[in-house]
């Protein structure tokens, strides 16, 4: 996928990393962080740290990985430290995208142990799980190296985490499909249902209206058999951007594949259905361009992380 397209598809495909996190994760974080301590804290806050910690103990502390992944969520962490009821000063000492292996220090802590004991969960929490979800995805990503093929997320998230969680997929390699249901188009076959049997003349007026009054960065449709694709290849050129093509055989991928580069030069086609890290590699040799994987974002286990208290 050339630069200019890939920015007109993926949202945010033409961003750093950390203009990433600012577009995507910081507008609402603040809020968020709020409801998360709010959670912890209640109505009385820590009451085990208000019985037996001093508020004039200082103490530095460490963030240690307890296991082997791919960082994601020191941004958040430190958004986290700066909202705590003490003064928490933070230092990153790797950058969201490492690799990170067991006893790898990733950030140090300074500042009042009252202030630091209450929002370690939390932090821990967020921290792991968006490294989970980037270490996952980074299998998936180098599970397909050398092919054609990118790895894209899903709507599968986490209810309140998802624009966090699809941070951690570009942290791991991964690409963004859609960010919700407002940005992009995608015709599933629910939608296809409630179209009839003129379906095929009702999405081609539906999409050339929708690209003139909604604007939406591409248009998706799904099919899940040849007969169904081949309708699709009979629209006029433009009016579908990327044919997902859900729960087929590979043997019935390539045959799509090769219909398009005869047909249809420039349709991207995207694979979904059940894929795991051990099929996802004969899926990309089918010559498809994009791979929709779920577990990347609903199946990723957190990373474990620790904190010690120096």
């Amino acid at each position: 996928m050339t630069d200019q397209r890939r920015s007109r598809i993926e949202p945010y495909g033409d961003c750093t990393p950390g203009e990433l996190f600012e577009h995507l994760v910081s507008p609402t974080l603040d809020p968020a962080i709020d409801r998360w301590l709010a959670e912890d804290f209640g109505e009385e806050g820590d009451l085990t740290t208000s019985a037996f910690i001093s508020p004039d103990v200082e103490v530095r502390a460490e963030l240690r990985s307890r296991q082997h992944g791919v960082l994601c969520g020191l941004p958040i962490v430190r958004r986290i430290a700066s909202r705590s009821a003490g003064t928490i000063e933070s230092e990153p000492l790797a950058v969201d995208g490492d690799r990170v292996e067991p006893g790898m220090r990733v950030m140090e802590l300074r500042g009042p142990l009252a202030a630091i004991l209450p929002v370690e969960r939390t932090l821990l929490n967020l921290l792991g799980r968006a490294s989970g979800v980037a270490t996952m995805t980074a299998r998936f990503v180098d599970a397909v190296a050398g092919t054609n093929a990118v790895i894209v997320d899903t709507r599968k998230t986490t209810p309140g985490l998802r624009m966090i969680e699809k941070y951690a997929v570009r942290t791991g390699g991964g690409t963004l499909h859609r960010i919700g249901l407002y940005d992009a188009v995608l015709v599933k076959d629910n939608h296809i249902a409630g179209l009839g049997d003129g379906y095929v003349d009702a999405i081609e007026a539906a999409a050339m209206a929708c690209r003139e009054q909604m604007r939406p960065r591409f248009i998706e449709i799904e099919v899940d058999r040849l007969e169904q694709f081949d309708a699709i290849l009979e629209l006029p050129s433009g009016i579908i951007d990327i044919v997902l093509l859900d729960n087929m055989e590979l043997a019935t991928m390539r045959e799509a594949v090769e219909a398009r580069d005869r047909r249809r030069r420039g349709l991207l086609l995207e694979a979904s259905g059940s894929i795991t890290i051990d099929s996802v590699r004969a899926v990309a040799e089918t010559g498809v361009d994009r791979i929709a994987v779920g577990a990347i974002t609903h199946s990723a286990v957190q990373i474990d992380f620790g904190l010690d208290i120096e």
